[in-house]
């Protein structure tokens, strides 16, 4: 499955359904379900400015999946700031063209301690773990949680 790394705090706001929008200097054809991979980096400055506990986030971690369904390109500064409260991107994000449209974000129960690497990857894992089973985990947790809890 593809997984995206994405730093601390974004990875969490990403998961929570708080941040729909993740900015990029490059565009991509993928569309989908990606696993949302935070890597060991916290912006601390943004957590400040946020009022975010940095000592909170869980790095180095998959946390969770959430889907791309477009590309929204950027023309200019103007259009990037107009969409703040979507990407909550800083200053320095403001050379940034892409804003990566998600929806249906889901928060695993356990994250998965993995190591990222750059734009989209494939996550490789344990053979201890079948991927089915960790789709399964990733894709139908809540209802057989729904499930048990009536039971």
């Amino acid at each position: 499955m593809k997984c995206l790394s994405v730093s601390q705090p974004y990875a969490d706001l990403i998961v929570n359904g708080k941040k729909t929008i993740e900015l990029r200097t490059w565009n991509t054809k993928f569309r989908g379900e990606f696993l949302v991979h935070a890597p060991s980096k916290i912006k601390i400055d943004v957590c400040k400015k946020m009022g975010i506990d940095e000592t909170k986030l869980r790095t180095g971690v998959i946390l969770g999946r959430v889907e791309i369904f477009d590309v929204k390109k950027y023309n200019s500064i103007a259009e990037l700031k107009k969409d703040y409260k979507e990407h909550f991107g800083s200053e320095e994000f403001l050379r940034h063209k892409y804003g990566f449209l998600l929806r249906n974000p889901k928060e695993l129960r356990m994250p998965i301690p993995y190591k990222g690497s750059l734009g989209f990857f494939d996550v490789k894992l344990k053979s201890t773990i079948k991927e089915n089973d960790i789709k399964f985990e990733l894709f139908d947790e809540e209802y057989r949680y729904q499930w048990i809890g009536r039971h």
